[in-house]
């Protein structure tokens, strides 16, 4: 068992990393400029939804994806009781289609879940239109009630609550090399390759930008649960809030280490909510942001052992928020000379050699 852990990253998988190794007993330091608010995470959607991600062909990021969704509740409890809610909403997820192509592509993805025997509902434009009236016109739609939400800056506020009450050490600044320490845990996002020449080429920054919005007084409210669609080939989803607040994102594509939000990607953004949600035309724009995710080679994460003393936790994509209690489960079992949870197997960075030498 170690004892020292350096931890590389203060977004939610960093600070899901420290936290869980601190109340195993490990010493602590986290290593970010902004922990819990500098990177992609603060700009998330809060979608933990590996089911309505899934897609044939991307079995091992379902598998994964489910196992941490099974230990959410848990983990959200537990944050809790070290003091602050994170916001966990168990509203489910609404797909809707609005032509031929969008209906054929919910027939795909609805036979693909039943398949593999996860509940998701197909319904009709009218059913669609009666759990959510505010949605614009649509010709079907499918609903997955097993889909979570979470508030991600509470949930980022609630981590660093809980590291602090657990004597995570924090220094805030952006290392340029490993930190010294019995064993360190690479969770920089879109940054972690250029801290190890193994993920120097395996991870990139994917752009995205999000907007959030609140319904002005005589507003429809926003939708009771995500609501997602694919509007002109563009995928879209807004996320409600408690606090009636809306989310809506995400564009996304290859841009380097650019953060700059253009107009054309707010306009993309809200000309595609408009089809979906009509009524948010009439919203408050209260924030306009853009993040990088970190992507992989193959939309799994790289979660495993680099070197002696080495740990990948990154390229997560998406689902940095849905796989953070995953992801901290398996270093923490790392650590512990443990078996790592169900699904992570799949997701070892060993699998980049394997690759290169076939």
């Amino acid at each position: 068992m170690t004892n020292t852990l350096a931890v590389v990253g203060g977004g939610v998988i960093g600070l899901s990393v420290a936290w869980r190794a601190a109340q195993a007993g490990h010493a602590v330091t986290l290593y970010d400029p902004e922990p819990a608010r500098g990177g992609a995470s603060w700009l998330a959607g809060g979608m933990l939804a590996p089911v309505t991600e899934a897609w044939p062909g991307e079995e091992d990021v379902l598998t994964l994806g489910e196992a941490s969704l099974r230990r959410w509740p848990g983990f959200a409890s537990d944050l809790t009781q070290e003091g602050v809610d994170p916001g966990l909403a168990g509203h489910g997820t609404l797909v809707v289609a609005f032509d031929r192509a969008d209906a054929s592509h919910l027939d795909i993805l609805a036979g693909h879940l039943h398949s593999i025997g996860r509940a998701a509902e197909r319904l009709t434009g009218r059913e669609t239109k009666r759990l959510e009236p505010g949605v614009g016109s649509v010709r079907s739609g499918l609903h997955v009630p097993g889909d979570l939400a979470v508030d991600n800056r509470k949930l980022l506020h609630a981590l660093y609550s809980a590291c602090q009450k657990r004597d995570v050490r924090f220094v805030r600044e952006r290392v340029e090399r490993i930190p010294d320490a019995d064993a360190v845990v690479l969770a920089a996002g879109a940054w972690t390759g250029r801290l190890h020449p193994q993920l120097a080429d395996a991870v990139r920054p994917l752009k995205g930008e999000i907007l959030r919005l609140k319904p002005r007084r005589g507003c429809l409210p926003p939708p009771t649960r995500t609501v997602r669609a694919v509007v002109e080939g563009r995928p879209i989803y807004l996320v409600p809030r408690g606090d009636q607040e809306l989310v809506l994102g995400a564009t996304q594509y290859e841009a380097g280490f650019d953060r700059a939000v253009t107009a054309r990607g707010v306009r993309e953004l809200i000309e595609g909510a408009e089809r979906v949600f009509p009524a948010i035309t009439e919203y408050e724009l209260v924030e306009t942001a853009a993040g990088l995710r970190a992507g992989s080679r193959d939309v799994l994460p790289y979660i495993g052992v680099l070197d002696d003393g080495v740990f990948a936790a990154t390229g997560h994509h998406r689902n940095g928020l849905l796989m953070a209690p995953v992801t901290a489960d398996a270093v923490v079992a790392w650590l512990e000379s443990e078996k790592p949870p169900e699904g992570v197997e799949a997701a070892s960075p060993a699998r980049l050699h394997q690759k290169e030498h076939v």
